[in-house]
């Protein structure tokens, strides 16, 4: 489809995310929002701050602020880092929003007309060191199922099986550590996802395309144990959506919000009404993405998200979506594809934003360039199988992909060009049969490379690109324009002109990997960006007679002892 609608997982607004957070949705979102652009598509990427629940509030006591003003400082801080990382979000909002407020209600309203919400009386945990309702997230203990030490009272992150605080063994307040804890009634409402579960078996099963890790989670909690159960969205606490169905008050849920599972979802659809407010457009510029019966039904959306979030936007969120298209008024879109990855681990143990462990999106722009982080994890991507980060690993993927492949080949072509014909694209001599199979080569890796990006193979696509690095390298090589000159300088001429096209033929295919290296071969050579059509023409975009200048150095060569510093620098816990 002409139209992209893509979202990557939102973050939690409590602190700096960390790599392994980064190429888990982010990153290879915007790869795919890079790429989807530079083919001619019409593009919305959306991502917001998860802003609700007592993890805000904790952490605004902590830094003993209100936490509305916690909440917008901290926007600020991961809105500055992900412009640091070059993630082109056309919005990056707020689940705090106003928008998301009015549209979290008025689900809310639907799901309640649709008989998919009912109050019920429960019991939970009450820690009386605390002096409050525990959320479940904020009760510890040992999982039943895998025996994990530190599972949440919603889900264990190590088998991702869905929790309640009474199952847990030995369960602790995670804010205090005491157990002194006791069970009290209250009121809350339920989301009967148990209603629906025939209807989103169905839907997943229609999902022919999507990744196996994507749909083995969601059958996995849709018919693991008892099967897919109701779900609590309301909780005691302040800070949040307040309870209300559309603009109506609800009856017995005074002083309670939504519970942050369920608004955060729905601020994908709420990023695009602030994406339109901001711009003074109208109601329908914004609808034209997400509602069907008003626009949307040529749009293909895809979702971006690490595995852990998988059950709640496989199975949730799309509740919430099924239910309210169910009264038969609006019709809301729902998910397309969703792209889902395993854990980025960091050199021999675990990526952690709780614990601290590995290195944080501000510690890695303050050693190096987004472009190096960007290359490193896109084509390690935990597609599969869960990858680890070392610093081996790191180093060598700069030094031979980024220095001596990439950045070599434009520093000799461009330098060369410079010596013996000026800074202008060389004019005299013909392709010859060297030319003729590179470009026949790189026609077949164009391809395949298009492929890749086309199904969201992050790894096979960063490949393929590195081989049309390679490609270059060893045409260069063989043809020496460097020897050639002596002789036959309208050889050289030859060799150089198509290899400077070639630069540029690197820049545009290279630019969702690397777009700042790539913006710079684009300046050097004054050139546009244009999608190749086939590599033949490619390789005679620029004329004979174009004017170039020779780019700085694109990168460096990390050495043994900033690998060695780095690695003893990010040994410990982050403080």
């Amino acid at each position: 489809m002409d139209r992209i609608l893509i979202t990557s997982a939102i973050p939690y607004i409590n602190g700096i995310k960390h790599l392994g957070n980064l190429v888990g949705s982010q990153l290879p979102a915007d790869l795919y929002a890079r790429y989807c652009r530079a083919r001619g598509r019409e593009v919305m990427f959306l991502c917001a701050t998860d802003e609700h629940g007592t993890p805000a509030e904790l952490a605004a006591a902590k830094a003993g602020k209100p936490v509305a003003e916690y909440c917008a400082e901290m926007w600020q801080v991961q809105k500055d880092l992900s412009d640091g990382f070059g993630l082109s979000f056309d919005q990056f909002g707020r689940s705090s929003s106003e928008q998301n407020r009015d549209l979290t209600q008025y689900f809310a309203g639907r799901l309640y007309e649709a008989g998919l919400i009912e109050e019920r009386s429960e019991t939970q945990v009450f820690s009386k060191a605390d002096g409050r309702f525990l959320p479940d997230r904020y009760i510890e203990g040992t999982c039943p199922n895998c025996g994990y030490e530190r599972a949440r009272g919603d889900q264990c992150e190590n088998c991702t099986k869905q929790l309640d605080p009474t199952d847990l063994i030995d369960p602790r307040s995670a804010i205090s550590g005491s157990t002194d804890l006791e069970e009290r009634e209250t009121k809350h409402l339920y989301l009967k996802q148990s209603q629906m579960r025939d209807q989103l078996r169905d839907w997943i099963n229609s999902k022919t395309d999507w990744p196996v890790l994507t749909t083995s989670i969601a059958k996995k909690w849709l018919d693991d144990g008892d099967g897919l159960q109701d779900r609590g969205i309301t909780r005691d606490l302040d800070w949040g959506v307040p309870v209300k169905r559309g603009t109506e008050d609800w009856p017995g849920m005074e002083g309670k919000v939504f519970y942050v599972w369920f608004d955060a979802p729905i601020e994908y659809i709420a990023a695009a009404h602030e994406w339109a407010d901001a711009r003074g457009l109208s109601q329908k510029d914004w609808y034209r993405w997400w509602r069907t019966d008003a626009g949307a039904e040529d749009v293909r959306y895809v979702q971006f998200m690490g595995k852990d979030n998988v059950p709640f936007h496989t199975l949730s969120f799309p509740v919430t979506i099924m239910g309210a298209n169910s009264v038969g008024r609006e019709q809301w879109k729902l998910v397309d594809y969703i792209k889902s990855f395993n854990y980025l681990n960091y050199d021999g143990g675990q990526f952690s934003t709780s614990q601290g462990r590995g290195v944080f999106m501000d510690q890695a722009l303050s050693i190096l360039p987004a472009d190096y982080w960007r290359w490193w994890l896109l084509r390690n991507a935990p597609e599969t199988s869960d990858a680890e980060f070392t610093w081996d690993s790191f180093q060598g993927a700069a030094n031979k992909d980024l220095a001596d492949t990439l950045g070599n080949f434009v520093s000799r072509v461009t330098k060369f060009c410079r010596s013996k014909f000026g800074e202008e694209v060389p004019q005299g001599g013909v392709p010859g049969p060297a030319e003729e199979a590179l470009i026949a080569d790189l026609q077949v890796r164009l391809e395949n490379y298009q492929a890749h990006m086309e199904a969201i193979e992050v790894r096979k696509a960063a490949a393929e690109l590195r081989a049309i690095w390679v490609a270059g390298n060893e045409y260069l090589q063989s043809t020496a324009p460097w020897a050639a000159f002596k002789e036959d300088p309208d050889r050289a001429a030859a060799i150089i002109r198509l290899s400077l096209n070639l630069i540029r033929l690197y820049a545009i295919l290279s630019a969702p990997f690397i777009p700042n290296a790539a913006r710079a071969m684009l300046t050097a050579l004054d050139t546009d960006d244009a999608w190749p059509g086939d590599v033949a023409a490619a390789l005679t975009h620029l004329p004979a007679g174009h004017a170039f200048s020779v780019p700085e150095n694109l990168f460096s060569k990390i050495t043994d002892d900033q690998r060695a510093e780095w690695a003893e620098m990010f040994s410990g816990v982050r403080t």
